[in-house]
């Protein structure tokens, strides 16, 4: 077994990769950029050593040698699929922790991979590629980049009117991800459950699966929320799945772990092969609760020569097991990215949590926007969804907004209670989902307590509670949030007796900051907040809400972040990214909704329109240019 292995990755799978790392004794060695020099993987790492970029094989080859690790674990992402990284460090004497480069290369191209399991006898959806594309007429149909994973450059195409646009925008996210432009287009199955085996391979012949995770629970080709077993699978289709799977991987003499992924007809249950990830995946955690095994262990057990330590047969599955992504994004304005530093944050301790957050680590806008995976295990189906939402609840993550309201609203929607789910369903329940932005009385009472909180003093002349001669008066605390601006009265002090009053009237309220929470009593309620404050500004999260308030700040509430066109003609970005193209140029003449800008972040491309007809007079951003939120993009004259 090796004594040093090095991480060729950041966030949350470097830190899972070290626990397993750790507990079987093996120094792990982090590597990471400028921008992600306080990231949790590197405080946790026994070493931990700059590279220029993540993507940089010399530069990780080179960490590797002076690190003095015997095998590079290259994580999911980035390069954990390059067959060309698999070849440098078998060269200089590494061990590649994943299957062979040959392997890597026949699955990542995906016209390439389907030909090859087609003639393994695993049934595939119908495609094309090359001329097929320009003249496709099978519609709807999915065009997807024959390199690379993960969504990125998969468009869904309704009618061929719209071909040539998707075929040009998926061409340029590929070739901008991948570095590869080349394209496939399937046949789109309507209304298809996505569901993928996990498989091991050893060295010495040995191919087993370990079930099935059900991932149906997408957006825009990202999942969401994945489970184990899969409440639609039966134990006969999961052992037919299971074989063609790892038939698979036999087909193309593959070692550790991986996953062959199927699209699945939600009615009759026939199943088609889409593509084979050549590595870890994302959702392996609910593998691992169902099944007990540590795939990290095992692939570093086969990469370093050990046969698998049990057969097809000894595979049992017990309990259901559910993950829920959270990510850096916004549901309230339309899922766009989001970012800033961690403030204050807290954990469930009664799951699994995987996650790359810690106080004071800040979210940017250059890598996916996951930052952690909340993972809850029970005896069924349903126990495991309730401790999921629990967990979820006890989650907040101050200073960075997060999706954490919307994953708590999907899990509770009847139709994923029931099990009927499919790749469409979260857009088309997503109006229902949608979180309110708007700040609840208790919160705005929290906030004006606390705001209200003076440190004692005996003389009731320099006590800010209102007092005079006759009894306390109101103080209107003046607080604004992203909906706008409240105001709410308090009398009277927060920590020994209070009255606070609101929309609905006053109550009585205590509020008391005990070890980073605020805890206010309010009309016979006692509520819990974590709590982060810096001067005037107060952040404030509770039951995975979140919430940001600021005293004596006085604005027009119309004109807040996000809007992306002001009263003024003034283009702003929606999100901090970077500008992928520019599409104008200055004095052109635009027609209301014209492309103006596109700006790409977090695996997301937002094109900007002209909000009216007229001139473009200013244009401050060029291509390749990183710009922040509300950044100004373009200045468009209208002619009226």
């Amino acid at each position: 077994m090796f004594s040093t292995v090095l991480i060729a990755n950041r966030g949350e799978i470097a830190v899972r990769i070290i626990r397993t790392l750790r507990a079987m004794g093996i120094t792990s060695v982090a590597v990471y950029t400028e921008s992600d020099a306080s990231a949790l993987h590197v405080r946790l790492a026994d070493q931990a050593l700059q590279v220029p970029k993540y993507l940089d094989i010399e530069a990780l080859i080179a960490t590797a040698r002076a690190s003095g690790a015997q095998a590079v674990h290259p994580g999911y992402g980035f390069l954990a699929e390059n067959a060309a990284f698999a070849r440098r460090c078998a060269a200089e004497g590494l061990v590649f922790i994943g299957p062979p480069a040959e392997a890597i290369e026949a699955m990542g191209d995906k016209i390439r991979a389907k030909r090859t399991v087609e003639g393994a006898g695993v049934p595939v959806v119908p495609g094309g590629i090359g001329a097929d594309l320009e003249t496709w007429t099978d519609f709807p149909a999915l065009i997807k980049p024959s390199a690379g994973g993960g969504g990125k450059g998969m468009v869904l195409v309704r009618a061929a009117a719209e071909l040539p646009e998707a075929l040009a925008s998926a061409r340029r996210t590929a070739e901008a991800a991948f570095g590869d432009g080349t394209l496939l287009i399937e046949r789109y199955i309507e209304n298809p459950r996505h569901i993928e085996i996990q498989v091991l391979a050893d060295t010495h012949g040995t191919v087993v699966h370990l079930g099935e995770r059900e991932c149906s629970l997408q957006r825009r080709h990202q999942k969401i929320i994945e489970e184990a077993p899969s409440p639609f699978v039966t134990d006969a289709m999961r052992e037919g799945m299971g074989a063609a799977a790892v038939e698979a991987a036999r087909s193309v003499g593959y070692t550790g772990a991986g996953t062959v992924e199927f699209i699945v007809d939600g009615v009759s249950g026939d199943y088609h092969f889409m593509e084979m990830n050549t590595r870890l995946q994302v959702e392996h955690p609910v593998t691992e609760l169902v099944t007990g095994l540590d795939l990290v262990e095992l692939q570093l057990r086969v990469a370093a020569g050990e046969p698998l330590p049990f057969g097809q047969d000894t595979v049992r599955l017990r309990g259901h097991a559910v993950e829920a992504r959270v990510y850096a994004e916004d549901p309230a304005r339309g899922f766009l990215p989001t970012g800033g530093r961690v403030l204050a944050l807290r954990e469930p301790t009664a799951v699994r949590v995987d996650s790359s957050l810690a106080e004071g680590v800040v979210v940017g806008s250059d890598f996916d926007p996951m930052l952690s995976k909340v993972v809850a295990w029970g005896e069924d189906r349903a126990t495991a969804l309730r401790a999921l939402d629990r967990a979820l609840a006890q989650t907040a993550v101050l200073g960075v907004t997060t999706n954490i309201p919307f994953l708590r609203a999907l899990a509770a929607h009847p139709d994923v209670v029931a099990g009927r789910l499919d790749t469409g369903l979260v857009e088309r329940v997503l109006p229902s989902l949608e979180p309110t932005v708007s700040v609840p009385d208790d919160v705005l009472a929290a906030a004006a307590l606390l705001f209200h909180t003076t440190p004692p003093a005996t003389d009731p002349w320099e006590v800010a509670d209102g007092w005079r001669v006759g009894g306390r008066v109101w103080t209107t605390w003046r607080l604004e949030s992203r909906d706008g601006v409240h105001e709410v009265a308090v009398r009277g002090l927060p920590a020994s007796g209070a009255e606070v009053r609101t929309e609905t009237g006053a109550t009585p309220a205590r509020a008391v900051v005990e070890g980073g929470e605020l805890a206010v009593t309010l009309g016979g309620r006692v509520l819990r907040f974590v709590m982060f404050r810096d001067g005037d500004t107060l952040w404030l999260g509770r039951e995975g809400m979140a919430w940001t308030l600021t005293r004596h700040r006085i604005g027009d509430p119309g004109d807040r972040p996000g809007g992306t066109v002001g009263a003024d003609g003034i283009v702003r970005s929606p999100m901090p990214g970077t500008v992928l193209l520019v599409k104008v140029a200055p004095g052109d003449q635009v027609s209301e909704g014209q492309p103006l800008v596109v700006v790409e972040a977090m695996k997301m491309e937002h094109t900007v329109t002209a909000p009216v007809q007229g001139t473009v007079t200013e244009l401050p951003v060029r291509a390749g240019q990183p710009v922040d939120m509300d950044a100004v993009l373009a200045v468009v004259s209208s002619e009226d």
